[in-house]
């Protein structure tokens, strides 16, 4: 009962911080009403269809999917994540200077926590990186745990090769 209780605890502040995070984005708040101003901020917008489309994000940027980067942190500043972006998990194959890596889905908040690999689906083995990267299109309105399962879940339990979405809902137009 504690565990689903605070599971969803941490699904309403994922969801708060990321609403949060895009009300604070618009920096052009007026706290005045302007009626002659009514037609430009609440009539018929241009569509901005560059808004729109979904983006392709290299998780890690320029640094990738490797140990010892902190994703979480990544993740955060990396912020807001729509449906249907796609995440996209560049990595080296194994070879004999690197430790090889993959990519693990976490069903729940808890199996995420305590990097419970058994109760994760592997969604990229070691050699699905290279190249293009292994890519993974937020499609659910859900948060999205993710993490190496490598050595037995050693990558993600240091806590930094693991990190957690919430895909939004994308604005139909760019806001005033």
């Amino acid at each position: 009962m504690a565990l689903k209780l605070g599971h969803g605890v941490m699904i309403l502040v994922i969801i708060s911080a990321s609403m949060f995070s895009v009300s604070m984005a618009n920096k052009d708040w007026s706290f005045g009403f302007n009626y002659t101003d009514w037609w430009s901020r609440f009539g018929n917008h241009p569509q901005n269809k560059t808004q729109q489309q979904p983006k392709q994000i290299v998780v890690g940027g320029s640094e990738h999917w490797h140990y010892r980067f902190n994703y979480t942190d990544w993740a955060f500043k990396s912020a807001p994540f729509y449906l249907n972006d796609t995440l996209v998990f560049k990595y080296d194959a194994p070879n004999a200077t690197s430790f090889p890596h993959s990519v693990y889905m976490f069903k729940s908040f808890g199996s995420f926590l305590k990097c419970d690999i058994e109760k994760a689906k592997m969604l990229a083995n070691p050699m699905q990186g290279t190249g293009e990267g292994f890519k993974f299109v937020l499609k659910r309105w859900k948060p999205h745990y993710f993490a190496c399962g490598e050595r037995n879940g050693f990558h993600c339990n240091n806590g930094t090769m693991k990190f957690a979405v919430m895909p939004m809902i994308r604005p139909f137009w760019q806001w005033p």
